[in-house]
Formats: structure tokens, sequence, C-alpha cells
């Protein structure tokens, strides 16, 4: 018989199926019976974890060898864009087996995760506002369980069965085609340059509280500008740095509520707690879910990591109930410190409320301690949210729901260096800082003559990159052959 056999001879594939079922049964495991149908024939039988007895006889080292040979077919049936993508999670898979010290650890993963979903308890003093305490903490206690924890044990299970970069775009892809996969995409996209716009705008409107020039005019615009530039530009340096970065502003942001929460043991009374609310105020059921779902959702947000993350088999389930504890305790336990310490007044809490509990309780030193962490996890969220973006449209290209051009990424230079500079990146970029900074202070004096003689030249060598461009493209002058490759090779 030919080494080289033809599988869609309907014979010879349950001949290798059987072979199949007696080599792993023989050594007393179960396997999956449809996935082992699709690899070896045509045929599609939906049957899980089948377990077959051992055999009576053993399998022959012919049919072993040629299932050996065999095997590498298993894409054979599947769609081409299926195909492509599970190929692709296979290989990122592959790479995840072992550490790799520029992928995202467990606990950067965590910190990220919790700024994806809340980033602290601002924002939850609405629902006090609009329910009362006793319905704010019982919320804040048990939507958890019947919504955050569902979409993170989602969340961990398909960011383990697909771990690349794109997250639920893969998962949809996969599941339902390459349309729902983009449609997905397309939505949580939208939905995230929508936040991040409000980002830096909430940001500015913390600062303007101690700088009033932000408040309107130019200084607001400028400040919203370059804050956003900033930010974007952490987020370029490289998804490690935004990590240890969260790690620290989650540390930062949190700290002010620890210490707010200690001063205020002793004036708690647990029968604040059981209010229902102030007499004659109507309760806000719309507010009050709003605010929890706005508070507990998004888990799904870091699953466009996973391509990123050490051994996110392991790494992901852990970092999704650490950052579930986390969560529910950042939103738990300042609530039940600010309500049960000081006496209820419903129409006071709104957001930015527990920088005024925080001064009632401890002294202004605290409020102003809190509001900088406001900033903090602002700026947190914003990290957070552009890094799941970015890395959501790396997958899209990937499966081939985006161009290829989406899916290019910055390389750092890989020539040999006889000298370096003895500092990190981020070293290097503060080190740079203080002569760009003079570079802009000498552009802002200089006279309209130098404007317009930079502006000349300027527009000179723009012009005479590209006649050059034209002349070589005609063959109009001979240019060296190494000029050419080396070109070439800046370009790929």
């Amino acid at each position: 018989m030919s080494r080289f056999f033809s599988l869609s001879d309907s014979e010879d594939a349950e001949n290798l199926l059987m072979v199949k079922r007696r080599k792993n049964t023989a050594r007393g495991i179960s396997f999956n019976l449809a996935f082992d149908l699709k690899r070896v024939s045509s045929k599609r039988i939906s049957i899980m974890n089948l377990e077959i007895p051992p055999p009576n006889s053993a399998p022959t080292t012919f049919w072993e060898a040629e299932l050996e040979q065999a095997t590498p077919k298993r894409t054979m049936g599947a769609s081409q864009s299926s195909s492509q993508s599970l190929s692709l999670l296979e290989e990122q898979n592959q790479q995840t087996t072992t550490k790799n010290p520029k992928k995202l650890a467990l606990i950067p993963l965590i910190f990220l995760i919790y700024f994806e979903v809340a980033g602290g308890p601002y924002g939850e003093e609405s629902a006090v506002g609009a329910a009362g305490p006793l319905l704010a903490i019982l919320g804040f206690l048990i939507f958890p369980f019947i919504w955050s924890i569902p979409e993170a044990l989602i969340t961990a299970e398909l960011a383990t069965t697909f771990p690349g970069n794109g997250g639920f775009v893969i998962w949809a892809h996969n599941a339902f085609g390459p349309f729902w996969g983009s449609l997905m995409g397309s939505w949580k996209f939208l939905s995230g340059v929508i936040n991040l716009a409000s980002y830096p705008v909430l940001c500015i409107d913390y600062l303007k509280l101690v700088f009033p020039i932000f408040s309107s005019g130019v200084p607001r615009y400028l400040a919203i500008l370059f804050s956003t530039l900033l930010l974007s530009f952490l987020n370029y340096t490289g998804l490690t740095i935004v990590g240890y970065t969260a790690v620290c502003l989650g540390i930062v942001s949190l700290s002010p509520f620890l210490v707010m929460s200690l001063i205020s043991i002793p004036k708690i009374e647990a029968i604040r707690w059981i209010s229902l609310g102030q007499k004659g105020v109507k309760k806000d059921w719309r507010l009050f879910f709003n605010t929890l779902f706005w508070n507990l959702n998004f888990w799904d947000n870091a699953s466009t990591l996973a391509g990123e993350v050490d051994q996110p088999q392991k790494t992901y389930p852990r970092a999704l109930f650490s950052a579930g504890i986390l969560t529910c305790l950042a939103y738990l336990i300042p609530l039940l410190a600010a309500t049960g310490a000081l006496p209820l007044d419903q129409e006071k809490w709104v957001d930015g409320h527990f920088a005024d509990v925080a001064e009632m309780v401890a002294g202004k030193w605290l409020k102003y301690w809190i509001e900088f962490g406001a900033v903090l996890s602002v700026i947190g969220l914003y990290e957070a949210q552009l890094s799941s973006c970015a890395y959501q449209i790396l997958g899209m290209a990937d499966i081939a729901a985006l161009p290829r051009l989406f899916g290019v990424r910055k390389k750092m230079p890989t020539a040999k260096r006889p000298y370096k500079v003895p500092l990190p990146f981020v070293g290097l970029v503060i080190m740079c800082l203080v002569p760009s900074g003079f570079l802009v202070y000498v552009m802002t004096v200089a006279t309209k003559m130098v404007y317009l003689v930079s502006g000349l030249l300027t527009l000179f060598g723009i012009g005479w990159y590209f006649f050059m461009k034209f002349c070589k493209s005609k063959k109009l002058i001979a240019f060296n052959s190494a000029g050419e490759r080396d070109e070439d090779e800046g370009l790929e």
C-alpha cells in the first residue's frame, strides 16, 4: 500500500478513526469524537467526551504511522477564514508555553482588568442618592454575582480557548462567521472611542478645581489636547509599561479610600446601613440600575490583550478572579464607611460626594487626596481602554477583518550598537523631555521671518524628496544600489 493515501475514502477514514480510538483508550483517556472525525473525514458528528472501553487487540504499527501522516490535515473541511484564525491562535498559544519577560504578567493584568471595569469607587455615589444606603449596599453586593461573575467566567473560558489578540471579535468570528465578528468589532471599537474621548475632559474637569485657568477658553482646549497626546504616548511605549503604570495608579488612587475607611471606623453606626432613604425622596430606579451596570461591566474588554499575556491559560482565570475581588472590595468598603459614619443627606449623594465625605471625616487634606486620586483613576481608565481598543484592531487585522496595515506594530531597532545609553526606554524619554521643551520654547519666541524661511526650506525638502523618487522610478539619473536597498529595507 502506498504511504500517501487519500482521506476521501470513507472506509480508510473509519479505519484511521478506529486506530485512534484504540491508541488513546489503551492509555485510559477520553477524547472528543467530533473533533477527531473532522480531522479524518468530511463527516460531522457532534458527540462530546465519549468514553471508549479498552480494546482487545493492540493497534498495528502501520496504521499508527499512517495516522501520524494524516494528523497535520486537521483543518480539512473547515472554511478558509476559520482555518486561518485557528492556525493563528495555535501559533500564539505555542508562543505562550514559556515565560516571556516582554509579556504581560499577572499583577499588571489584574489592575488593567480593574481599570477596564471600575477604576475606583468614583461614580458609585449616585446609587445611594437614587435608592438609599441599604439598596446601594445590597446592589454592589448582589449584582456582581448575577452579572459580573458570569461575564468574567465566560471571558476566562473564551480568552483561554482563543488566546489571541482581538478577544470578543475572535469569539464572534469563529462562532457566527466573519460578518458578525466584524460587526462586533465595530460596535465595541466605536463604544471605546466615545468613552476614550470623555476621559481627558474628566481629567481636566478635576484639575480645574485646583487650577481655575483650565475652566474655559484656549487654556482648557490646549490642556485637553496635550493630556490626550501625553496619555496616548504612554500607551505607545508598550503594554508592559502600561500594565505596571496601572498598578501604581491603582494603589495610589485607592489609598485615600482606605485611609478614609480606617478613620471612619469609630464613627460608624450600623443602623444607618439599613436605611431605605429619606422620606419624601422618590427612588430613581433607572439611575440606580444604570449606576450598578456601568460600574460593574466590561469584563470582556481585557480579552483583547490575550495574545500579549504570559501563559494566558493560567494567568487569565487568576487575574479575573483577583480583579473581581478587588473591584467588589473597592466599592463596598468605602460605601460602608461613608454611609455608616455620617447621617444621611440623600440629595448630596451625587458623583464626587466621596470627596465631601472625606473632608467631613478627616479634613480638607483627605478631600484633596481623593480628588487627586480621581485624576489618577481617569488616567488608568484611559490607558486600559486605549490598550483594549488598540489590540482589538490588531486582532481584527490578524483575522483579515481589517487591512494588514492596521496590524503593523512598531519594531525596536535590532542593529548592534557599540555604545548604548545606559538608560531604559522610559529613562530615555525623560532625558529628552528637557531639550524637547527647550526646542518648543525657541519655536514660540521665533520671529515671523524665521517661520517664513523655515516653512520655505521645509517645502523645498519635501519637493526634493518626491523629485528624487520620480527620477529613480524613471531611471533619469543613476543612483547607488546600496541606497535603494537601504530604502527598501527601511520600508519593510
